[in-house]
């Protein structure tokens, strides 16, 4: 691959080709040295399951609920990680704790003493540096990238994947065969020393903790969960990632099973299988961009889920290795339809100051769905075959494709996560601790008359606003006595919380909602704030602000 100058020329890529994220130096250099990884991960993948390819099926489908079940338990804390402290530094300490657990995979298979146990525990501590990766990965994209450009770098993210897995079982089904798994996992366990190599040269500018001060874990993890909860249009790619990975992983946990059992394949041929996937799903990034102009989002997504369910009735019914091959260029093709075009909905849809929590979310979706799948498909293919899970999951995935009708995706039409700091300063006498609360903020609206129900209509995508960034509770009122004055109150946690709402987790978004409600209000009135503090524990005990206040 020819690599792009980083400066403004003719060779550059056009600003809207799916290549132009490629133009920025690190992303690319980190784009290379990932895509060297990738192929490492996908030759340690086919060697770890050819070396259990002997044993139960449920146990070689344990190979990817290994490798997935992290995402389970510590996708949600790597989110807050990714959100709290240094992002670089948390990338450089997952290659490093990845290295080493892929060295000493590396020494036991050598030393002929890598057990199924051992191979599992260890496949597992790999799925663990991993998911504590995926999130602050992803949240550095908007530092390496224009805004505009992140559709494509997730495009690319896709791209990157699958030439990896295009190359890598093939190179690794080769290996096994001829020189046995530990070669395969030695390359892997070097390939981590690119991406360190590379983070380490980033001069990255030196950024801000995100989070209000001494904020805690849980706070933090419920701060996520209560971004994710009150924004429909996350909620909407989320529903649409459970609707499809069930029947997909079906696909990923007993290709193996497949190439031995039913095509009667070496490692190799497995290898080749795998790769005829990576093979289709680089083909697919070209067809993407085309696909998405034509069918649109929800187009794609229903054209995915149809071709991976034909790919998954093929591989039930069809013992023809060369039929099997070219059926899996269109699930791979399907595959990252499906997938890029749902990453690239959550990358633009995040605000930055809960990305990494958010993407998290999704990646505990996307990896939880497959870690708990396989094993329910491994257990069917034990007790009544391969046709029979194989076929399931291509009901599964036909459900998904028809509940587009009902649940499609949202447009991203009027959805801006940039940051609008358009509240203004708190005009207290005194200033709170960062600890003191909880907080009732009190919003007092002269509504003008006819307005009303269209008021309240409005003030329902501003409840979701005041929740997604910090709201325990919120409430709005009608005045009994004058129609047309309404109340809002909403509680806050604390100070602290209140004050990362004024600065950094509003979005243009929520601007738009409260300027739309606010166009209903009698001409020329403006809103009246008031902010009380819980004192059932005692009075504040206020802070001097020096000049006596605002």
């Amino acid at each position: 691959m020819s690599t792009v100058s980083p400066s403004p020329s003719t060779q550059s890529p056009k600003p809207d080709s799916a290549w132009a994220p490629l133009a920025a130096r690190v992303f690319r250099a980190l784009w290379i040295a990932q895509l060297v990884s990738n192929i490492g991960s996908w030759m340690q993948m086919v060697g770890a399951q050819w070396l259990l390819i002997g044993h139960d099926a449920a146990l070689v489908t344990l190979i990817q609920t290994a490798s997935s079940l992290p995402v389970v338990l510590l996708a949600l804390p790597s989110g807050v990680v990714a959100d709290r402290y240094d992002r670089r530094g948390v990338l450089l300490a997952a290659q490093f704790a990845m290295f080493a657990v892929s060295s000493a995979l590396t020494v036991l298979a050598f030393a002929d003493a890598l057990t199924p146990v051992l191979l599992l525990v260890l496949t597992f501590l790999l799925g663990c540096g991993t998911t504590l990766m995926g999130p602050a990965w992803q949240a550095i994209q908007p530092e390496l990238v224009e805004r505009r450009q992140l559709g494509q770098a997730a495009a690319l993210g896709g791209v990157n994947i699958n030439l990896a897995r295009a190359v890598g079982p093939a190179v690794g089904g080769v290996v096994v065969a001829a020189a046995g798994a530990g070669w395969v996992f030695a390359f892997n366990a070097v390939s981590y020393l690119g991406i360190a190599a590379v983070l380490l040269l980033w001069r990255r500018p030196p950024t801000d903790v995100t989070g209000p001060s001494g904020e805690k874990l849980l706070t933090a993890l419920d701060a996520g969960r209560r971004y994710v909860w009150y924004a429909p249009d996350i909620r909407r790619v989320l529903l649409r990632m459970v609707l499809f990975i069930p029947g997909g992983a079906a696909m990923w946990a007993l290709l193996p099973l497949v190439a031995s059992r039913s095509l009667h394949l070496g490692s190799g041929g497995y290898g080749l299988l795998l790769g005829a996937v990576g093979v289709g799903a680089v083909a697919g990034a070209f067809v993407l961009p085309r696909s998405n102009q034509v069918l649109g989002a929800n187009g794609t997504l229903g054209g995915g889920a149809l071709i991976f369910a034909g790919v998954l009735a093929v591989l039930a019914t069809v013992h023809i290795p060369w039929l099997v091959t070219v059926s899996l260029l269109f699930a791979g093709l399907a595959w990252i339809g499906v997938l890029a075009t749902l990453n690239a909905a959550m990358q633009t849809r995040l605000p930055g100051w809960v990305r990494a929590r958010g993407l998290a979310v999704y990646l505990l979706v996307f990896q939880g769905g497959q870690a708990l799948a396989a094993p329910l498909w491994g257990g069917l293919a034990d007790r009544l075959g391969l046709a029979i899970p194989l076929l399931a999951g291509s009901a599964l995935l036909l459900v998904s494709a028809v509940s587009l009708r009902r649940w499609p995706l949202h447009g991203a039409d009027g959805v801006d996560p940039s940051p609008s700091e358009h509240w203004p300063v708190p005009p207290l006498v005194f200033e709170p601790g960062p600890a003191d609360g909880p907080v009732l903020v009190t919003v007092s609206y002269r509504v003008a008359p006819g307005n009303a129900a269209a008021f309240s209509d409005c003030m329902e995508h501003v409840a979701r606003s005041r929740r997604r960034t910090g709201a325990l509770t919120w409430g709005l009122y009608q005045d009994g006595q004058d129609p047309g004055h309404f109340i809002e109150n909403y509680l806050v946690a604390s100070w602290s919380e209140h004050l990362a709402q004024h600065s950094d987790r509003l979005t243009l978004t929520d601007r738009h909602h409260e300027e739309q409600a606010r166009r209903l209000l009698v001409p020329g009135s403006r809103p009246a704030v008031t902010h009380a503090f819980d004192t059932s524990s005692g009075p504040v005990v206020p802070q001097s602000k020096g000049g006596g206040g605002q």
